[in-house]
């Protein structure tokens, strides 16, 4: 059966001493999953950074270690799991394994350690479940105290989350704890130094090495990417991602990589390219580019029921939407944040989407295009018939929305994110995703911003 070792913990941030009990770990099991904590009640500085920035930082740290996967299920449910609910969770289909350290079983031999003490079901999971212990040589260990199912783990590893976040408050230097791209990143956006971490940093990326991504289907793509095809180098060796088509490419590049956790820079081959430079911006300057501005995007997090009452789960960066099927409206109800808000909208359907998506479908819906760094996201209706006068409404970053359909038989619907098709389905909810985002890079010279700020004023 698949030996599951499950590593949980805050990671606030991952230092390279986790990375190396990851690697360690995955030296005696199949698979080592490592589980970011939602918010603890006991443990208020795991809030300290938004969950999208441990995220992050989680995917860069462990993403590329073999054996090893990184869980963001806490993150989307903002929630804790507690161990005897992944036990439930993952027992099924693996040999389960719960990573502790050894601290947690003294006292074990009289029925004392924090396990049976203080732990939900401790007791219980103590007699049954599988405990992969670390201990570091040195530290005082009495072999009686070890669970009944357990595998000791010895290794030499130094570090502590908590030394770094002082470190990074006082202005320290932290590099020989950190990996180099999860510091740049802290770096980058002020993480653990400012009290509200920012979502937008100039920087350059200067001699920085680059993956490739091509439009193949594109002529003048092809073209476009032949002076960057000799330098360019494979994905886990990059430090960010250049694509070179158009707003398709971007969205298709960013669906296939965002986990990789590293900026896209795109070049406009396409029509309107508002997530690209244009080509001319790039020809001016010396690739890669110098001054550039990097801009952390949310994505949206979406959840899919069909007739048969399955659920899927799917993360989009533009927009997703339900639009009816047959010649028919379509009957929907639009549910904000568990209130009904529309108990009947007809229409040819309704798409909800993140800032820097309300430059596609949902401008062409009427919708108002936000700037990329609005705190806000859209809800659109696509050919509103009843009510009457209703467009569109503005949602904060909070807010949930659930899209129903009032008659599955007669008027069905087709979900889609980012324009792929989902198929036909009964309801879609959507939020703005606390675990998932994209780093978009722009030539300084011509920002995001500055485009949307175009169209504002009719350019």
């Amino acid at each position: 059966m698949h030996r599951l070792a499950i590593f949980g913990g805050s990671f606030n941030p991952p230092g390279h001493h986790h990375a190396q009990i990851a690697r360690e770990l995955a030296r005696h099991f199949d698979e080592v999953r490592i589980i970011p904590c939602g918010p603890r009640p006991d443990k208020p500085v795991t809030d300290s950074v938004p969950p999208v920035y441990r995220a992050t930082l989680a995917d860069i740290v462990f993403g590329g270690i073999p054996g090893v996967t990184v869980d963001l299920s806490d993150f989307e449910r903002e929630t804790f799991s507690r161990h005897f609910e992944l036990q439930e969770r993952l027992k099924k289909n693996h040999e389960l394994w719960h990573v502790i350290g050894a601290d947690l079983i003294k006292g074990g031999a009289v029925g004392q350690s924090p396990i049976q003490r203080t732990w939900a079901q401790g007791a219980e999971l103590w007699k049954k479940a599988r405990f992969a212990v670390l201990r570091r040589p040195g530290h005082a260990f009495d072999p009686k105290d070890l669970p009944p199912r357990s595998k000791l783990i010895e290794f030499e590893i130094e570090g502590a989350s908590t030394t770094i976040r002082e470190n990074l408050s006082r202005g320290e230097s932290v590099a020989s704890m950190l990996h180099p791209r999860a510091l740049a990143y802290i770096e980058r956006y002020g993480l653990y130094r400012a009290p509200i971490p920012g979502n937008w940093a100039r920087g350059s990326l200067e001699n920085a090495r680059y993956a490739l991504q091509t439009d193949i289907k594109n002529p003048k793509a092809r073209g476009l990417s032949e002076p960057f095809a000799s330098s360019h180098t494979e994905a886990r060796d990059a430090d960010f991602i250049t694509v070179v088509g158009g707003d398709g490419a971007m969205l298709r590049s960013i669906r296939e990589h965002w986990r990789a956790r590293l900026p896209f820079f795109g070049i406009n081959a396409g029509h309107l390219g508002f997530l690209l430079n244009g080509p001319d911006q790039v020809a001016a300057h010396a690739f890669p580019p110098r001054d550039v501005i990097f801009r952390q995007l949310p994505m949206l997090f979406l959840e899919f029921e069909d007739r048969d009452g399955r659920t899927q789960t799917a993360h989009g960066f533009n927009d997703a939407w339900l639009e009816r099927s047959t010649s028919q409206s379509a009957w929907l109800e639009v549910i904000v944040n568990d209130v009904p808000r529309i108990p009947k909208l007809v229409s040819d359907g309704a798409l909800v989407a993140t800032a820097a998506g309300s430059t596609a479908y949902a401008r062409s819906m009427g919708a108002p295009p936000l700037l990329a760094d609005t705190p806000a996201w859209l809800l659109v209706g696509s050919n509103v018939l009843e009510p009457a006068h209703w467009h569109s409404a503005l949602l904060s970053l909070d807010t949930k929305v659930e899209i129903r359909s009032l008659d599955t038989q007669h008027r069905p619907v087709e979900a889609f994110v980012d324009g792929q098709s989902i198929g036909e389905v009964v309801s879609m909810r959507a939020r703005l995703s606390r675990a998932a985002a994209a780093e978009l890079v722009f030539c300084a010279s011509h920002d995001m911003a500055e485009k949307i700020a175009a169209i504002q004023f009719g350019a």
